[in-house]
């Protein structure tokens, strides 16, 4: 009988079987890979298919043999490990900025670094998240191109836009186009966020990608690198809270000893802790003061206090005023 045309493929096709099809608890048997290759139309004999599976080895494939109840062959390392593939997974799914469908299709080409029978048990975390996700599906695409402009040094261009209540996007600046230089790339609330350099303002700013559009790469150089270059993108993004602007000051803040993770995870490890009595501590952080700051230190209830400057401690009190007066009391 003639060979076919793929008979000269069959060391790839039993690798591909081998690594598609089999791990450590899916071992294949020679007879079941020799009917695997004639279902591709190779022809195999037993001494080949050993041959085959020690050239394999040789390569540096790692392909294990095994006899026993169960014998077979099967693909034992690989470039990941199952916990570091759910791991992905599992990030790919939390990630806010992904679309739904990226996410997707993202799961599905991590499912082809296991075997089909792993692939399988990853389903489990496809189904997990049933949560708001980004609606612009150009951030993936985005996240690259900005990347491309900080490697090459290079200015970009770009149109900015929020949602209205109608959930259509109004463009700033009426549709007018950004002129930046990219500095980096943080992440933040679940949501990645572009720190760049503005020039007609003179000032660092920042920016969410998922509310970038018409992004191109332009051929000028990049302005305002010695003004991050000393810095640390996270202990920037540590001054923002979810990155709404605000005049950054020195503040004072005294928290419960109880609190001492939540400042710890917020403001970092290196954050000096002065304590204040035996149940609490203070602290001086640099913070840029807004709405959201002011939401996060109230939802933190009344071991949060802010201290100093009194200004900023009256503005504070008259933010949660505020809050009050939306509720009126209730007349028995």
């Amino acid at each position: 009988m003639p060979k076919s045309a793929n008979q000269r493929l069959k060391l790839l096709y039993i690798y591909q079987i081998l690594f598609e099809q089999t791990d450590e608890e899916h071992p294949m048997s020679t007879g079941a890979l020799i009917d695997a290759l004639a279902q591709r139309g190779i022809q195999a004999e037993r001494k080949s298919v050993y041959s085959d599976l020690e050239l394999l080895r040789q390569f540096g494939a790692d392909v294990i043999s095994v006899r026993g109840k169960k014998p077979g062959h099967y693909i034992g390392a690989r470039t990941f490990e199952l916990a570091e593939v759910k791991l992905l997974v599992d990030l790919v799914q939390a990630s806010k900025f992904l679309t739904r469908a990226k996410s997707t299709r993202l799961i599905g080409k991590l499912e082809t670094l296991c075997s089909r029978q792993q692939a399988a048990n990853l389903q489990r975390q496809v189904f997990v998240s049933n949560r708001v996700k980004t609606m612009n599906e150009s951030i993936y695409y985005t996240v690259d191109l900005l990347h491309t402009a900080i490697l090459h040094n290079r200015q970009i261009t770009f149109r900015y836009f929020q949602y209205t209540v109608k959930k259509e996007r109004a463009y700033r600046k009426n549709g007018g186009l950004y002129t930046v230089s990219p500095l980096a790339l943080t992440w933040d609330d679940e949501n990645y966020y572009l720190i760049a350099y503005d020039a007609a303002a003179q000032a660092l700013k920042h920016y969410r990608v998922d509310k970038m559009t018409d992004l191109q790469v332009t051929d000028a150089p990049r302005q305002g690198i010695e003004l991050f270059e000393n810095s640390d993108p996270g202990l920037y993004a540590a001054r923002f809270f979810s990155m709404y602007n605000g005049e950054i000051q020195s503040l004072k803040l005294r928290f419960s000893n109880r609190l001492v993770g939540v400042v710890i995870d917020r403001f970092g490890k290196e954050t000096t802790l002065m304590p204040d009595g035996p149940d609490a501590f203070c602290i001086r952080v640099q913070v840029a003061v807004s709405p959201q700051f002011y939401g996060w230190l109230a939802g933190l209830g009344p071991d949060a206090q802010l201290i100093e400057p009194a200004a900023q401690r009256t503005a504070f009190c008259r933010y949660l005023q505020n809050c009050l007066n939306a509720y009126p009391a209730i007349q028995d």
